[in-house]
């Protein structure tokens, strides 16, 4: 309770009460305001983060930022109440979607989102898949080509730009699309919006392969020297580089004793065995 001003009736002092300005002398409800502006201090998350909430933040994985609600559901409403809000349901959802072009960016968004949780990739990645749909789309690039071949394209785009080891296969072989949709809409992207892609690192599959062989990190910080000196070789130029990955991987289990086979390491890499021995025998050359 805090003094703030003097009553308009007997000139008392009015002090605040919870939302309520209240005359101290003659009782006079001076002033009231039920709204409490302040941010609700209350966290879901069980750790030490900042417990103010003020809604969900905006996302570019969403056609309208996220800022749309939903009509949900309940079992309480029984016979015509339950049929108007079906109605309301229906006409709301209708409206959230006013144009074609919104319908399928939430189909590619979603297509998008199924992608990136099907290849374990972080919620970065999905935004700026997101904005690069987003972008393609407002280039006039969609017409005539498939969404779904652009939804895998925008991922494995912002995968080759962020250094992400995925390749266009294993991003194929969870899409609604095949290879030569994705590639048609990624040629699309790459010489429309001039995408800062560059030649595929074989480093960058290393850390990956290396778990799924189960090898130890001294077999990784190996095979990553003998990547170095491919590329100062010039060895990488022209070639698969998941394959010159899964070689220099070999070729350090080779030099460390361990029992690590051509199939398996030619498998992981989703290359041949015949692609895998090339490469390591010029790495040995």
């Amino acid at each position: 309770m805090s003094q703030s001003a003097t009553c308009p009736e007997c000139q008392g002092d009015v002090h605040r009460r919870n939302t309520e300005s209240v005359c101290a002398n003659c009782g006079l409800v001076v002033d009231e305001d039920r709204i409490d502006r302040g941010p609700e201090w209350r966290t879901f998350e069980g750790d030490d983060r900042n417990p103010e909430r003020t809604g969900a933040p905006l996302t570019r994985s969403r056609h309208d930022r996220g800022l749309s609600t939903k009509i949900g559901r309940s079992t309480r409403l029984k016979g015509r109440k339950r049929r108007q809000f079906a109605r309301m349901r229906r006409q709301h959802k209708r409206a959230s979607i006013p144009s074609k072009a919104d319908r399928n960016q939430v189909y590619g968004f979603t297509d998008i989102r199924r992608l990136v949780g099907a290849l374990s990739l972080p919620r970065s990645v999905r935004d700026q898949a997101c904005a690069l749909f987003d972008s393609a789309q407002s280039e006039g690039l969609l017409p005539g080509r498939s969404i779904e071949g652009f939804s895998a394209a925008a991922v494995y785009a912002v995968c080759r730009t962020n250094g992400v080891s995925r390749t266009l296969d294993e991003v194929e072989e969870v899409a609604r699309a095949d290879e030569s949709e994705i590639q048609a809409a990624y040629d699309a992207m790459n010489r429309e919006l001039g995408l800062p892609t560059g030649p595929i690192d074989p480093r960058e599959y290393l850390p990956r392969y290396a778990t799924e062989l189960d090898l130890g990190n001294d077999v990784e910080r190996a095979a990553r020297g003998f990547a170095d000196t491919a590329e100062e070789r010039n060895l990488v130029s022209g070639r698969n580089p998941s394959g010159v990955a899964a070689a220099c991987l070999y070729a350090a289990a080779q030099e460390h004793g361990v029992g690590l086979t051509q199939a398996d390491a030619a498998d992981v890499a989703d290359v041949t065995a015949v692609t895998l021995r090339s490469n390591y025998y010029d790495l040995q050359d």
